[in-house]
Parts: structure tokens; sequence; C-alpha cells
């Protein structure tokens, strides 16, 4: 039961933003729905899902990962048959305060997971991953089959033809 006597910060649940960009209604929803339970802060849905990027050589697939606060020995990467990377991990962080009148300890435990699909046929035996500072760096050479895929097409300039 909400503390009648000290004000919330929180929005009254039942009172909605007047200008929302669309891409922010879900959230927005579910922030209102949170609310309205009375429940605590609760954890943003994106940090349970790494920031990715993929790219592409003409050797090789490279995904990079931003898995800041997991240790390396907590990050499992699998590859599936069909061209599926999941990448997960376990993010364990405490930090605590120690002063003289005071004394602070937060602590921070979660999984994150994430599936990307790689459309290319790659070799999956020779894969790669190395860990520096929370960016998880991932390549996967491709099969000479993948890289035989490719052909350049030539492009020539059509004459124009003239009206009698």
């Amino acid at each position: 039961m909400k503390n009648q006597l000290a004000p919330s910060k929180r929005p009254h649940p039942h009172e909605l933003p007047i200008h929302v960009p669309a891409h922010e209604e879900f959230k927005h929803f579910l922030q209102h729905f949170w609310n309205a339970l009375d429940f605590p802060h609760h954890q943003d849905l994106s940090e349970t899902e790494p920031k990715i990027e993929v790219s592409e050589s003409d050797d090789a697939v490279n995904v990079l990962a931003e898995l800041p606060g997991i240790n390396e020995k907590d990050i499992d990467l699998e590859i599936s048959s069909d061209g599926y990377l999941t990448i997960s991990g376990e993010r364990k962080q405490q930090t605590e305060h120690k002063g003289k009148n005071s004394y602070f300890s937060e602590m921070s435990y979660g999984m994150i997971k994430r599936t990307v699909p790689l459309p290319w046929d790659l070799n999956f035996d020779q894969a790669d991953a190395n860990y520096d500072n929370g960016v998880l760096e991932i390549t996967i050479p491709k099969t000479t089959t993948e890289k035989q895929k490719m052909k350049k097409i030539s492009v020539k300039k059509t004459a124009k033809k003239t009206e009698n």
C-alpha cells in the first residue's frame, strides 16, 4: 500500500502522456502497467538483450556484442547447425561504499541472451571469440562456397537511338 503522506514521483497510473511518439508507446504502456500494480522499479526489457553489430567482409562475418559487467567465464556462445548464433551470460555486479557515518551496497544480477540468424554459409568450426573491456568480438570465416557466391556484373552504357 502506498504511503499517502509522501508525494510519489511516479505519475498516477491512469494519467497518459499527451504526446507520445509511436516507438515509445509500448514502453509507456509497460511503465503504466507496473505503476498500476504499485511495483518498485522494474528492469528495462532492453537490459536482457545485449546490443550487437553484425558486419561482413570478403572472408568472414564479424559480430560485436556489448556485455558490460560480465566476466568472460560467464559468457556462453552457441552456433546451431542452421546458422543461429546465441550469446548468453550472467551479470554479477556489486558496489559497496562505506563512509564514517554511512554504508551503501548495491547488487545487480541477471541473465542476458540474444539469438541472431546468420544468413551465410559459414565455417563454424573455425569461429573465434575475443572479449575485452565489455565488448565480445566473434569472427566466423566464410566457406569457400560462400566466398564464390558473389559475382561482379558489369554495367554498360546503352547507346542512344536516333529517331528518323
